[in-house]
């Protein structure tokens, strides 16, 4: 299956891999972000689009400043790397909706399993901020694209001048 692919392109695996077990310990098992004993305190869940989003910026002050990015860039940025990768790693997903959508599944795996294993909470808000850093990766994985055809543009012309 990898024999098709490039040197850099066998890297972006190890490198997606990587990122998805580092996605996976800190969503179910780091306790920096207060993971395992669910159990012991009752569980809770957010249905309400925007509800947490709004309560972290309304209380931003008494929570402080690091809590709030942690909560919700840290959603954002934790699904960039994948929407970014992604393309590159699978051939099927460089269209932005595939890619989006993809990234909208993950997340969707990860709060059920989290519904279920009752390890951190379920939060549709975590649902739209991390489609929504799918959405960034992704675009930024084109800029990216964008750059590297241009300079090898560039340096054909070079070479032909």
């Amino acid at each position: 299956m990898f024999h098709k692919y490039t040197r850099n392109q066998k890297g972006i695996w190890v490198l997606f891999i990587l990122y998805l077990a580092v996605l996976i310990y800190l969503v179910f098992f780091a306790e920096t972000f207060r993971r395992g004993g669910g159990l012991a305190m009752e569980y809770a869940y957010n249905l309400e689009p925007f509800k947490e989003i709004k309560r972290f910026y309304r209380y931003r002050e008494q929570l402080g400043w690091d809590v709030v990015l942690v909560n919700l860039a840290g959603n954002v940025l934790a699904f960039m790397p994948f929407a970014f990768m992604l393309p590159i790693v699978s051939p099927k997903a460089r269209g932005f909706f595939r890619t989006v959508f993809l990234t909208f599944l993950l997340s969707l795996c990860i709060e059920c399993v989290q519904l279920v294993t009752r390890v951190g909470s379920f939060d549709v808000d975590d649902l739209v901020l991390n489609t929504l850093g799918g959405a960034i990766g992704f675009i930024a994985y084109r800029i990216v694209q964008k750059i590297r055809v241009r300079r090898k543009l560039r340096a054909g012309k070079k070479k032909h001048a």
